[in-house]
């Protein structure tokens, strides 16, 4: 009998696992085929989120947990729930039931066919502002036409992944962590399949504007050096542009006797170029920083506790 284990990262979550658990226990229970694992991953949770695992675990041995040291972030949370399961193929989702557990199903129907990663596609993205999805949306066009991976738009981490695919992503040891490139990254036979994103039921996001930009952040610096590139693009641009300007104030000042630019051009001049250099140094730090991350090799995450005892991942 093949074993799927469902993969659920939660921050936070008190309100809404007892209606996740619920809408899990329903859906299983209609796939008798299948052995079934629920493992959750508490992200550092500072609510009833641990104790509530503790109890599901009490009542339902396929409640499996993975207790953190402290929140590490949703891609680390994710990391780890791929060190701990044991099924033949995972499917990821939300605790906050934005992503809807019948959508298991049909994940699984793609698999029998032969596909290794089958992967969600929003149709709609829920109760967000047109500026966030406006913004969303930009981002994913950069990031098309400035990676040579493809990332996929109106993608999330809501999918089911072959156990071959969760032994690739488990050899990514990466600090700063951008699993929605990763997946791309790694090949594998990819199918997508529509849904209708929910609401979040109970509960808030987590997602605020200052994460959703570090994490856009981290897509573009682990997956392009684009950034690099255009600030080296620039400086050609703007030298060029000055050499010409110069020839040209020389030229007047030689054959006409015009004085050379005054100060408001000089001050002009400066700002730009100023400005230039500190976003060109801006945009280096956030590689070099990334640089100095790795280089520490570091474990990616510690873990508290997996199902209230000390146990290491198997290799």
């Amino acid at each position: 009998m093949k074993k799927v284990s469902i993969l659920i990262p939660a921050y936070n979550e008190q309100e809404s696992l007892p209606l996740l658990y619920d809408k899990l226990t329903e859906v299983v229970g209609s796939l008798p085929q299948y052995e079934w694992e629920f493992m959750f991953v508490n992200d550092g949770s500072r609510d009833r989120t641990l104790e509530m695992l503790q109890e599901l675990r009490a009542k339902d041995t396929r409640v499996n947990y993975v207790d953190l040291s402290r929140n590490f972030g949703k891609e680390v949370a994710m990391l780890a729930g791929f060190d701990y399961v044991s099924g033949d193929c995972v499917v990821i989702m939300d605790a906050d039931l934005q992503h809807p557990p019948h959508m298991i199903a049909k994940f699984l129907e793609k698999w029998e066919e032969g596909y290794e990663d089958v992967y969600a596609v929003r149709k709609t993205r829920g109760k967000e502002s047109k500026l966030r999805k406006s913004l969303t949306m930009t981002y994913y066009r950069l990031l098309q036409h400035t990676t040579r991976v493809e990332v996929l738009p109106n993608v999330g981490d809501f999918r089911l992944l072959d156990r071959k695919c969760i032994n690739m992503l488990r050899k990514m040891r990466d600090a700063e962590r951008y699993t929605k490139g990763m997946y791309c990254w790694i090949g594998c036979r990819k199918i997508g399949v529509e849904f209708e994103q929910g609401d979040r039921l109970e509960g808030e996001s987590k997602w605020n504007f200052g994460a959703l930009l570090n994490l856009a952040i981290n897509g573009i610096t682990s997956f392009t050096i684009a950034p690099l590139r255009m600030v080296s693009v620039c400086g050609i641009l703007i030298a060029t542009v000055a050499f010409v300007y110069m020839i040209y104030v020389l030229f007047k000042a030689l054959f006409y006797g015009d004085p050379v630019a005054g100060f408001p051009t000089l001050m002009v001049a400066i700002l730009f170029l100023g400005g230039v250099q500190l976003i060109g140094l801006g945009i280096l730090g956030e590689y070099v920083g990334r640089i100095f991350n790795e280089t520490k090799n570091r474990p990616v995450y510690f873990i508290e506790s997996f199902n209230g005892e000390y146990r290491e991942p198997e290799k």
